[in-house]
């Protein structure tokens, strides 16, 4: 192989990994219920059983209110070190009866999302707010060399 050719397969392998390392990471979190999954389920005639066994057990149920269940799911995407993208999120609400048999379903997707602005506040503390040199600084002459417990002389030893 010739020094050209060498320059040349190098490149061709730098520019493959580059090129893989910008392809996206997908992640899928929860359960995304597929459409033809949810066609298996009917208002009216299928039961928490039967939701259970084709979808799988929900992502959560109603904090008030046990008969309605909810499957949440979400795929992102991540390029590179930048956040993660979301491409997709279903929310699929079952409704059931006291008797358990299905009597509506409610879809929530993506657009139907809000962003929350998060409040970025601290909680005060009573004490004193120390830099990290006067954390690092505040111990040095603190600590003796003497053993403690009984029998020796720091802190907790008996004094004679």
């Amino acid at each position: 192989m010739t020094g050209s050719a060498t320059v040349k397969l190098f490149a061709l392998g730098l520019l493959v990994s580059a090129a893989a390392g910008c392809s996206p990471i997908v992640a899928t979190h929860g359960n995304i219920v597929e459409a033809e999954r949810l066609g298996e389920i009917h208002e009216g005639t299928s039961n928490k059983s039967d939701v259970a066994n084709t979808l799988g057990t929900p992502t959560a149920t109603g904090t008030l209110d046990p008969n309605t269940w909810y499957y949440i799911g979400q795929r992102t995407e991540k390029v590179a070190f930048f956040a993660p993208d979301v491409v997709e999120r279903k929310v699929v609400v079952f409704h059931f009866d006291e008797s358990s048999v299905l009597r509506k379903i409610d879809q929530v997707d993506l657009a139907a999302g809000q962003d929350i602005d998060i409040v970025s506040r601290t909680t005060p503390t009573a004490g004193k707010d120390l830099s990290f040199l006067e954390q690092m600084l505040g111990n040095v002459g603190r600590f003796s060399g003497a053993k403690s417990g009984p029998g020796g002389q720091g802190p907790g030893a008996p004094h004679s």
